[in-house]
């Protein structure tokens, strides 16, 4: 690997300079993600491998950051359920899963068969990033992923996967648990076919009061990272929306503790603490202020991360569609120097 600072610093060292990705870097705010997009839909370039290492190695070649992520999305995998899901741009899902028969009818194929095109996009991007940086493959969380199922779109309330949770818990338990399955066995076949480190997002788990989480959800996301932690890859757990959560997040059995932009990051040391590697966390609508404010606000980030055991710099969410790319690479070049 001619850049290895990504994978150092998941394995707990400390590189000569901080490394940093960020989340959804390869998307809307790149002038040349936008000219393949005009050309074919969401849904094609997903199962496009082609296009997919294309727009994966964009912010590569413009940003210089120190790891490329599969360009992909999470709910993908709800082709091994036999559920169709368009983008408008946000996903819905037609049939949202809300009863037991709803949970019968779902079809549960071996991802490897029913989202080959992953696997295929993998080895694409793999070949093409010629080990010049780590790819970084994912999944949703159980719970973010049955939240879609359930809602049948991005929600602000979860409703639907909220009563489901307190009113038959016996069969929000079950999909829980079938889910998991299905998550573990489409990051086996992401390592299998070349990802060298993986991240778990949780991005709806905030919707949850912390008592609820520990019960209903900490179980099955703990056995995924338990699972894909023999993948022998490091993995990263990002929990967003709820820093009350962040201290269930650290009981995880991850490499990386995924820290949002709602802790500063200093004070996520001290609940998670300095034993552990972290990522984060800048607000990423920082980038949208004058370069000064975000040359200073990422240089504070970086003295914070001192403090862990190692850091990785990413934002506390995706980069925003409206970010000017030259600040996106200033970004990247103030935490390689400071």
């Amino acid at each position: 690997m001619q850049n290895d600072s990504f994978l150092r610093a998941c394995r707990g060292e400390r590189p000569e300079r901080t490394p940093i990705w960020l989340m959804r870097q390869a998307g809307r705010y790149l002038p040349e993600y936008r000219a393949v997009r005009a050309k074919v839909s969401f849904e094609e370039l997903c199962r496009r491998p082609d296009l997919c290492a294309e727009v994966t190695l964009q912010p590569i070649d413009r940003l210089g950051v120190d790891a490329a992520i599969l360009f992909s999305d999470i709910l993908v995998v709800f082709d091994a359920l036999g559920v169709d899901v368009r983008f408008e741009p946000s996903p819905v899902i037609a049939t949202p899963v809300r009863t037991r028969a709803d949970v019968d009818r779902l079809q549960w194929i071996d991802p490897r068969e029913a989202c080959h095109y992953v696997y295929a996009a993998v080895r694409a991007c793999k070949a093409a990033l010629a080990d010049r940086v780590p790819l970084i493959g994912f999944c949703g969380a159980p719970f973010t992923t049955l939240s879609y199922l359930v809602e049948g779109k991005t929600s602000r309330e979860f409703e639907h996967v909220k009563s489901l949770m307190f009113c038959e818990p016996g069969l929000f338990g079950h999909m829980m648990s079938r889910l998991t399955d299905l998550l573990i066995d489409y990051l086996r076949g992401q390592v299998e076919a070349g990802v060298d480190a993986l991240q778990v997002f949780d991005s709806w788990a905030g919707a949850l009061a912390p008592d609820d989480y520990r019960e209903h959800v900490q179980p099955h996301t703990a056995r995924l990272c338990a699972a894909v932690r023999e993948f022998g890859v490091p993995l990263i757990l990002f929990t967003r929306g709820n820093a009350n959560l962040l201290a269930y997040s650290a009981e995880m059995p991850a490499d990386v503790v995924g820290v949002d932009w709602s802790i500063d990051l200093a004070r996520a040391i001290d609940v998670v603490g300095p034993e552990r590697v972290v990522q984060g966390n800048l607000d990423p609508f920082a980038l949208l202020g004058p370069p000064a404010l975000v040359e200073r606000k990422a240089r504070a980030v970086v003295a914070a991360g001192r403090r862990a055991r190692a850091h990785i710099f990413n934002l506390g969410h995706g980069i925003s569609r409206h970010t000017d790319p030259a600040i996106a690479r200033l970004l990247v070049d103030t935490v390689h120097d400071a």
